[in-house]
């Protein structure tokens, strides 16, 4: 059975079990026309990865409260934002993708690049990584879920991030104070700020609407910050106030 192979077919395995809620050891083998053995073992895989939770016999789907939700489709301007940041990352780059919608747009880009290690703690951006057939290494921070920002936050997951080291972060925020930094609703901002440590390169990807929208909850301030990827309707005024701060900026064009 080849990694391709391997691949497929957890997908099929994921995909199935969200679909019908639970599925079986012995039905899969016989569906799939392999052995019980490497059936137990794909959903092993998948459990590790916090994409599904075993049960004697088989498995269930994850719990309606932490599965994050997705858009039907990308808006226009979430799909320019993440072509740019795709042409930042290179064959064999280690990078961590944060939750977020916007960041969730950048995995249909990967489809090209050979040999990449991506870390997330979302759940909707891991489904994403496991259907693209170039087969990235998939890590997740797991932790404790955090239905608001729908993702896996705290000290377990932040302990698992400290263990590696990445070349890029590519994460989304819910507004950007032009003055401070990326700002967000959520409290819970220890998890971004180990994110960024963990990595050589931070990328903040945005819709330019939520430029100038203050927040009170800073979570990356400028000094942090690498480059900002928004859209090409973001006026010239606050363009010169972000690039002021040293930060590289990119207007994708929508």
């Amino acid at each position: 059975m080849t990694k391709r192979n391997t691949q497929q077919r957890r997908h099929t395995i994921l995909s199935q079990v969200n679909e019908v809620g639970e599925v079986s050891v012995e039905a899969l083998a016989e569906q799939l026309q392999t052995s019980e053995v490497t059936i137990r073992k794909d959903l092993a895989t998948l459990e590790k990865n916090g994409l599904l939770l075993r049960r004697y016999g088989g498995a269930i789907a994850l719990p309606n409260e932490i599965v994050a939700s997705e858009e039907p489709q990308d808006s226009a301007r979430k799909r320019a934002i993440a072509k740019a940041a795709a042409q930042l990352i290179k064959d064999h780059h280690r990078i961590i993708i944060d939750s977020g919608r916007t960041t969730a747009a950048l995995i249909p880009e990967l489809a090209s690049k050979r040999g990449l290690v991506v870390m997330t703690n979302a759940i909707n951006v891991a489904n994403r990584l496991l259907a693209l057939e170039n087969e990235p290494t998939l890590l997740m921070t797991g932790g404790t879920w955090d239905p608001h920002s729908e993702s896996f936050q705290g000290q377990v997951a932040e302990q698992v991030l400290r263990s590696y080291d990445f070349d890029t972060l590519f994460i989304g925020a819910d507004g950007i104070d032009v003055s401070r930094g990326t700002t967000t609703f959520n409290e819970l901002i220890g998890l971004s700020q180990v994110m960024a440590e963990a990595a050589r390169e931070v990328v903040v990807m945005v819709e330019s609407d939520k430029i100038g929208r203050r927040i009170p909850n800073l979570e990356l301030p400028w000094h942090k910050v690498s480059t900002l990827i928004t859209d090409n309707t973001l006026a010239a005024d606050l363009r010169q106030e972000i690039s002021a701060h040293g930060v590289h900026l990119i207007c994708a064009k929508v």
